[in-house]
């Protein structure tokens, strides 16, 4: 009642003035009787995946809680598992506005945020400042303004940062709103970031006693080759896990909308066939050798069970909780 009330409200606003507010309200009412809300119970269904036991299999994807400013309001929502981010070393603004359009038709979202976020010193004081236990991932980036071929150099700033106060760690080159970022997913270049990442792990599980699980995740937008040769990569670096998928630059299936010339990544309900076909030759080239986490169009136990039923361990919501509420992820795990 209260989220169809407050949906129909906040859908009558600029899509990112009614982002901030939810955001705000989020952050203002965690851990106070408001929290009811959108606070709920529910029943463990437990899963280990990465060595990292997880309450249940369904996490909110990356991009909606940018600052971590949320982390305990989503934990109450029922959440197995929280990604923050995506952070970048030094606060930035991101695109131009307006860059967040609604296709409610198509049940979409097409956003050209461009990384904005308050930095990732701001980040961690915010996870530091946090009442919640939950697994929490957190997502980095590079800076806008940082060169393709120096953007290694932020992603291992950001590492050891975050490193000691990440339950795991997902490196995103796969946005399509940042110049060049995903041209970091092939050849020399995806070989050369991850085996930076994975040896600055070994140092950093040394320093801090503990490995935390690292991640990377790619984009829709790849061809079935491509996919294969990133799974090579992963298996070959050792890591830890992948992420399939962010946002498709494909305008299929939402032609017919007012917005479809918009530049940005499209999400929601259009990218569910791209998402999941993604994580089935995943999960064919892996063999079970890195697990996979399955995002994109997860808008109903259907969806998220096509990701499952493709290979993933675990699946992540963003676009549906947005159009389907707290519910979603209550009608997920009780499906499990």
């Amino acid at each position: 009642m209260f989220f169809s009330l407050s949906q129909k409200l906040m859908f009558q606003l600029d899509p990112e003035l009614a982002h901030e507010m939810a955001i705000s309200f989020f952050k203002n009412t965690a851990n106070t009787p408001l929290a009811c809300a959108y606070a709920q119970q529910i029943i463990d269904k437990p899963v280990n995946v990465m060595g990292i036991d997880f309450k249940n299999p369904v996490g909110l994807a990356a991009g909606l809680d940018k600052n971590g400013d949320c982390i305990d309001a989503f934990d109450a929502m029922g959440f197995g598992f929280v990604e923050i981010g995506t952070v970048t070393p030094r606060a930035q603004g991101g695109n131009d506005k307006p860059r967040i359009f609604r296709l409610k038709e198509q049940q979409a979202i097409i956003n050209r945020m461009g990384f904005n976020n308050k930095g990732v010193d701001y980040l961690i004081e915010r996870v530091k400042a946090r009442k919640s236990t939950g697994i929490l991932g957190i997502n980095i980036g590079k800076n806008f303004d940082t060169p393709v071929e120096q953007g290694k150099d932020d992603y291992l700033l950001a590492m050891d940062k975050v490193y000691q106060h990440a339950s795991y760690i997902t490196v995103n080159i796969s946005s399509p709103n940042t110049p060049g970022l995903r041209s970091l997913q092939y050849g020399d270049a995806l070989d050369d970031l991850l085996k930076s990442l994975k040896e600055k792990q070994a140092v950093l599980a040394s320093l801090h006693q503990k490995t935390v699980p690292l991640l990377l995740k790619i984009a829709p937008d790849l061809t079935e080759q491509e996919v294969v040769q990133i799974s090579d990569s992963l298996v070959r670096h050792q890591v830890d896990g992948v992420i399939a998928t962010n946002t498709t630059l494909s305008r299929e299936g939402v032609e017919n909308s007012s917005y479809s010339d918009q530049a940005g990544g499209l999400s929601g309900r259009p990218v569910a066939l791209k998402s999941t076909q993604v994580v089935k030759i995943l999960s064919k080239e892996l063999a079970g050798r890195c697990p996979i986490i399955g995002v994109g169009g997860i808008d109903s136990v259907q969806e998220a069970q096509n990701k499952f039923d493709a290979g993933a361990s675990l699946v992540q919501v963003y676009t549906g909780f947005i159009y389907q509420g707290p519910q979603l992820i209550k009608k997920i795990v009780l499906a499990r």
